[in-house]
This record gives C-alpha cells, structure tokens and sequence, in this order.
C-alpha cells in the first residue's frame, strides 16, 4: 500500500489535502533528473535567470487571493493578515538585486602576466525542507537565490502545508523555469534520509525543529554535503528604563502572539527593567486580552487555531506546569478555546528559569514576564538558553543596544523592533537554533562553492 500524507486543518480537523509519498525509487529518479537539467540551467546567462525567478515570484502573487483563504484553512493563520507575498516579493527583489554583485568572481590579479580570481560555482541540486509556520517565505528565503545562482531545487514542504508546494512549483512552471530544475516532491522521512545519505544533493536546507536537524545530521553524516539548518528559538526581549514603554508592549506582544504564537522568531520570553516592569505587565495583559480567537475565515479574527492539537497541547501542558510551580497567569481560559487546536492568549508571571515555559520552545500564544535589575541580569537571562536566533532590545540609547547586543548569544540583534527579517541582512543562528546563514550576500555563498583560478599567461 502507498504511504500519504494529510494535511489535517485546524480549523475542524478535516482532511484538506492528501498526497502519496514517492517510492524510493520514483524519488531517486527524480533527483536524477534534477541533477541532468541542472548544467543546462547554469549555463544560462544570469540575467534569463533573474527574469525567470522574477516572473515566478509575480505569478505566484497572483494566486494570491486563493492561497489566503488556503493558509487559514491549512495552518489557521486568519484570513485578515493576508498572505505572504510581500514578504517574498521584497525578498525575492533584493536578492535578485544584488545577484551580479554577489555571484561576481572576486579578482585578485588581472596582469599581462596572470589572472587570478574566486568565482562561485553552485553545488548543483539543493534540497529544501520547507515548514509549514511560513510556508511561502521560509522556502522562497533558499528557492529563489538557489535558483538564481545556477542550482536546482528539489522541494519537500511540510505536510501541514501540502498545497503551498505545490503552488510554489506551479507558479515557476508556468513562468518558465524547467520543470526538472525546481521540482516539488512528496517524501517520508525514510526516503528524505536515505536521499541525503547517498550524497544525492549538493546542499542541504532544512527549517524546522532540533530533533528534526539531528536527524538531518545523522542523515548526512560521513557525505560531507553542506547543511543550512534554522531549528527552533525561545527569543528574547529586553526593556530597559529608558525604553517608550507603549511602544515595548505592542510590537513585543505582537511579536509573541501573532500568527499564535508560531513565529521562528517569536518572542517567548521578555526581561523588563524593574522600573517598568509594573507597567509593562498591566498594557500586557491589556494587550492580549483584545485579541479575538476564532475561526481564521472570519475577517473579525485576530488570532486563529494553532496549526495542529499536538502544538496547543504542549503549549498548554507548559502553562499548567509553571501555574503547578507558583507562576501567576493572568488570563482566564478563553471562551473559544475548545481544549484542540483553539489556545487562547496567555501572559505568565513570577516565572523562573526552572520553568519549561522560560527554556524550552513554546511555539504557542504564551509569553513569561520577568522583572530585571538592569542590563547584566538581563543579559545573563538572555543566554541562559540553548537557543540563539534573535533578540529584541528596547532602549533610546543605540550605543547602549550595540554594547549589549554584542555581549548575546544570537543571531540577530534588534532595537525597538521584533520579529523581523531584513533580506538585506544575514539570517542565522547560533548554538541549538543551527548553523549556515540565508538571504544577503552571505546567502549567495552559502547557496554556492568557492572556486579558484590561477591562470598564468606569460613567462615573467
């Protein structure tokens, strides 16, 4: 019997969407024929590339007003934050923006005598693993500069999210890049790792959780293939005393609980000076409870069900734990939460570091509140975690965010902002949140393989 995989909605626990695995064999000869196209593709010139990864980001955003109500139905995300297409229109535009630069051999000698320079040749077929929290920008994050830089993507997305790979592949086709070079595929763990263990990819992308990038690891172990590996966060947020207190609280409470929650750089934990900290937790508390849990098609809903009833249930079994060890939390069981995938918001306080809440990754609409006495217990809080993805710092002082941002474990630094990517910037982390960086230049390296040339075309 054929293996499928389901896409259970959140909304009433449906099955949206099913979809049979490949055989080993079908999957093997799919990258087959990635791997055959994939000279062809990089022997185009770079700008016929360019237009056709442009020309797929365009289609696909026309399939917009259809993939909106999709992702509600498939991860929950309600239908009134639109979809993500602006996201991957200004990712996908500043890579290709910056393609010729980035992919530009680096010359170090030019001379009647020798040519000697560095350019970058792509690895060939990269695979990504697609999550399901941002179906569309987490994959298009490698998808599109793999593209441009001369690879071929094989997709595997998540199955909570079939159709979104689907569309990605769809919407490419029909802009003209081959259908060997970006192929959507249908894999089981089994296969996806006996692919990866015969060297069958020349990168390795993958977003999702720890045990998830151990796995990949011990997959890929003795192959040598490179790996870029985003895992999970519990990403924190600092405010100082001199931090616009108003200010704090809407992008931190938004940062913790939009899309429920389920955000890679999510804030899960806020430190707040004990001079604010008073303050802060009321308009944090205020904050929540104005938010609206229903169903993600309703235009009124602000915050939707959590992507699957096993998340909710691990949100909800933290919070009983820290309530169990003295936390206080401050928000009454919601009306709508229905004990499945609806969870409403929940704001903790007198947590501890002992708790599970404040150290392992929530991924749900709950954040712990701290009170701090200043900038070196806040730091000392702040790496005491085996995550590091980003960290939100909230102070007038840039000077002050630079010094403290260089003493944190993490991958990125914001002040007076949260939950953010700038495509202009490396993505990356450190520690249990993985390694490699996507996006900027940097993506550009990541995504190829430095190659050297000494051409020597005289005697001296």
């Amino acid at each position: 019997m054929t293996a499928t995989l389901k896409c259970i909605s959140p909304i009433d626990a449906s099955v949206l969407a099913e979809r049979p695995v490949l055989t080993p064999e079908a999957a093997e000869t799919a990258v087959a024929r990635a791997r055959a196209a994939q000279a062809d593709w990089a022997a185009r010139p770079l700008a016929e590339r360019l237009e056709l990864v442009r020309a797929g980001t365009a289609r696909l955003g026309s399939m917009t007003p259809e993939i909106v109500p999709e992702l509600a139905r498939m991860m929950g995300r309600p239908i009134r934050y639109g979809g993500e297409f602006g996201g991957v229109e200004e990712r996908v535009a500043y890579m290709a923006g910056i393609a010729e630069s980035a992919l530009a051999p680096l010359t170090v000698e030019d001379s009647p005598q020798f040519r000697r320079c560095i350019a970058r040749e792509p690895h060939g077929v990269v695979l990504v693993i697609a999550p399901w929290n941002y179906p569309y920008l987490t994959a298009i994050n490698t998808v599109a500069p793999a593209l441009i830089a001369g690879n071929a993507v094989v997709l595997k997305h998540a199955t909570q999210t079939l159709l979104a790979g689907e569309r990605l592949a769809a919407a490419f086709h029909e802009a003209g890049v081959p259908a060997e070079v970006f192929q959507n595929v249908f894999l089981d763990h089994a296969t996806t790792s006996r692919l990866i263990a015969a060297r069958s990819f020349g990168f390795v992308n993958f977003t999702g959780s720890v045990s998830g990038g151990r796995a990949i690891e011990r997959a890929a172990a003795g192959t040598f293939t490179p790996l870029g590996l985003e895992l999970g966060g519990k990403d924190p947020g600092y405010v100082a005393e001199d931090a616009d207190l108003d200010w704090a609280v809407e992008v931190l409470m938004d940062g913790a609980m939009y899309n429920a929650g389920q955000c890679c750089c999510g804030i899960e934990r806020i430190y707040v000076h004990a001079r604010l900290y008073d303050a802060f937790v009321e308009k944090a508390v205020a904050w929540a409870r104005g938010l609206r849990l229903g169903n993600p098609l309703d235009a009124d809903t602000t915050l939707g069900p959590m992507a699957h009833r096993r998340f909710a249930d691990e949100v909800r079994a933290q919070i009983a734990e820290a309530v169990a060890d003295g936390a206080t939390a401050h928000l009454p069981v919601h009306p709508a939460d229905d004990g499945g995938t609806y969870l409403g918001p929940q704001v903790l306080t007198n947590v501890t570091h002992a708790m599970r809440v404040m150290r392992e990754e929530s991924f749900g609409p709950v954040v712990g509140i701290m009170p701090v006495s200043g900038d070196d217990e806040a730091v000392a809080l702040m790496n005491d975690s085996p995550y590091g993805l980003t960290a939100s710092l909230w102070t007038a002082d840039p000077d002050r965010a630079a010094a403290l941002g260089a003493r944190i474990e993490t991958g990125t630094v914001y002040q007076n902002r949260a939950d953010y990517l700038d495509p202009a910037l490396c993505w990356t982390g450190c520690k249990d949140t993985g390694r490699g960086g996507a996006l900027s230049v940097i993506g550009y390296h990541t995504l190829t393989r430095p190659k050297s040339y000494h051409l020597r075309k005289a005697r001296a």
